[in-house]
């Protein structure tokens, strides 16, 4: 089976950086944590496509999004990762302008970054790996062991997850 991963950036590919103080979307981290797993069965391929806050994503970043992901989704099951500020406003992009996928769009993130103590980077990531295998074709959100219809959820800043919505 293949899969593939689109990154863009967001917390979940964000790094400490000591000259600023500040974590930072420097390089595109994502292969080493697949590295680690066990996927008998799946080739995994990565697109590094950018390495943004998304807040700072503009809709040409978007376009991009949905036309490499148009691209890849003949091939098999798609997975993007993405900041989690705005990844509800992209997912309901990829819904609105993806005319019958034919395999699962899955969207997923981080509250803090792949390797940070305490993080949920990596088991958004495997459990989005699962969820390709499993959902049917369409646009979601897989994040904290849940899975959302982009339509449906927003972000809760407060509490740090994302919660559905009537």
């Amino acid at each position: 089976m293949k899969l593939h991963i689109i990154t863009t950036g967001g917390t979940i590919e964000k790094v400490y950086s000591e000259s600023s103080g500040q974590v930072e979307n420097v390089a595109q981290k994502i292969d080493r944590y697949l590295q680690s797993l066990r996927l008998p069965g799946v080739q995994v391929e990565i697109t590094p496509l950018m390495n943004k806050d998304s807040l700072l994503m503009t809709d040409a970043d978007r376009d991009l999004i949905l036309a490499v992901v148009r691209a890849k989704l003949p091939d098999g099951p798609v997975i993007v990762t993405h900041g989690t500020d705005t990844m509800v406003e992209t997912g309901q992009l990829l819904k609105r302008k993806l005319e019958s996928p034919a395999h699962p769009v899955i969207l997923t993130g981080a509250m803090s970054p792949l390797g940070f103590e305490r993080s949920d980077g990596l088991q958004n990531l495997t459990e989005s790996l699962l969820a390709s295998r499993i959902l049917p074709p369409g646009v979601a959100i897989v994040i904290h062991n849940e899975v959302h219809d982009v339509d449906k959820v927003r972000k809760d800043r407060p509490n740090a997850r994302f919660v559905p919505i009537a």
